[in-house]
């Protein structure tokens, strides 16, 4: 089983859970977990490979969008958690989307941090050379580069850093694993395209999120489950780059998009 860890609220029964991107781990919401937990139950998990989950049987599975979804439905149902808020940033808003394609009476609402919902030009290019070095180049030399051509501006160097640093816990194997699910990411956001979910949705974004911000606009005016909130001063990664005005929007989204008749949603 991945790993994870909780923090229980006395003051609510809903649960939010929060899915790191790609080389990160649970330890890129460090700025979310003090606000959220004064209001929701908070789920913290590491993806396969990263941070502190190394389950032998589960490294050595095939990768799949399918599969990681599947790992995070396992805790949830280790936990018995019936339903859920989902955070998510960069890739770990595809699993949280691919999570509602799988199992959509799971997800209460989701709020994609951000988000990836089209592979525009520049990123088709990062991706094709990432695929032509991935085995001769160190994945962490492609990884931080990666990392600049996304968050590329002074103010995104604490996001940078982050990421680069959780990433340093991933080995060259598990780099490559997790970057051939870039090839199956096109197919998977044009399915999401076409096959909407009726879930709130709440797509926050860094106003200098020069790679991925433009496709959401587009999007977000076809879905009308879904929100935007553009932050300033922000890139990619908008938790760690603007914290406060993440956690405030996402909270007051999280309590405006409880149903009425809420029902229990652990059996702790």
């Amino acid at each position: 089983m991945l790993y994870f860890k909780t923090y229980e609220s006395s003051k609510s029964l809903e649960w939010t859970v929060f899915i790191h991107g790609a080389g990160g781990s649970s330890a890129i919401w460090f700025k979310q977990i003090k606000e959220f937990k004064q209001h929701f139950n908070v789920l913290l998990i590491d993806l396969r490979g990263h941070g502190k989950s190394k389950d032998i049987n589960k490294l050595n599975q095939h990768y799949s969008f399918d599969e990681v979804s599947f790992d995070i439905l396992e805790v949830l149902n280790h936990l018995k958690i019936k339903k859920a808020h989902f955070i998510g940033i960069s890739l770990g808003t595809i699993v949280i989307r691919n999570l509602a394609k799988l199992e959509p009476e799971r997800v209460m609402s989701m709020v994609l941090g951000g988000a990836v919902i089209k592979l525009n030009t520049r990123v088709k290019t990062l991706i094709t050379l990432g695929n032509l070095g991935k085995r001769m180049i160190p994945y962490m030399w492609l990884y931080a580069f990666f990392a600049w051509c996304i968050m590329p501006k002074k103010r995104h160097k604490a996001s940078r850093q982050m990421f680069v640093e959780q990433a340093k816990k991933l080995c060259q194997k598990e780099f490559i694993k997790w970057f051939s699910l870039t090839k199956y990411a096109t197919p998977l956001l044009a399915h999401f395209k076409e096959n909407n979910v009726t879930i709130p949705t709440l797509y926050i974004m860094g106003e200098e999120d020069s790679m991925f911000l433009l496709s959401v606009i587009e999007e977000t005016k076809k879905d009308k489950y879904a929100t935007l909130t553009v932050i300033k001063d922000s890139g990619h990664v908008c938790n760690i780059d603007q914290p406060n005005l993440f956690n405030q929007e996402a909270i007051q989204f999280l309590k405006m998009s409880r149903a009425e008749d809420y029902e229990k949603v652990s059996e702790r």
